[in-house]
């Protein structure tokens, strides 16, 4: 089976040598999505602009892939402050449907380009 790489124009390239995404059959993993916008590179300035921004990211490769936000079985919210966690959570809760993907979220010292959050995903189809 081979590896597809993912990328899409309306998420941001990676900024090492690391894929966007890669697609191996039935699943998906999406690398962390840091909030920068990718029309401008830059980045909002809340937590709340931000979460919509990576998750609009991870949305972007994960439609780019063939699969949707139902196929997402797993995400970690990497955050920069955990007092952020209620805002971040209100912004998740619009985006994913019953059945929630599982989920991790951890505080983390800090991102790259001194992001607030970082967001990646797994996804899977039958």
């Amino acid at each position: 089976m081979a590896k597809e790489v993912i990328t899409s124009e309306n998420a941001p390239k990676a900024i090492g040598p690391y894929s966007s995404a890669i697609k191996l059959g039935n699943m998906l993993f999406v690398s962390g999505q840091i909030p920068v916008n990718p029309q401008t590179g830059e980045m909002p300035q809340t937590i709340t602009e931000q979460a919509h921004q990576s998750l609009s990211n991870l949305k972007a490769l994960v439609e780019e892939s063939g699969f949707t936000l139902a196929n997402v079985v797993k995400t970690t919210v990497f955050l920069a402050d955990i007092a952020d966690f209620a805002q971040v959570n209100e912004v998740y809760a619009t985006y994913f449907a019953q059945p929630y993907p599982t989920r991790s979220c951890v505080a983390v010292k800090d991102l790259p380009k001194g992001a607030k959050l970082e967001i990646e995903c797994i996804c899977y189809a039958d």
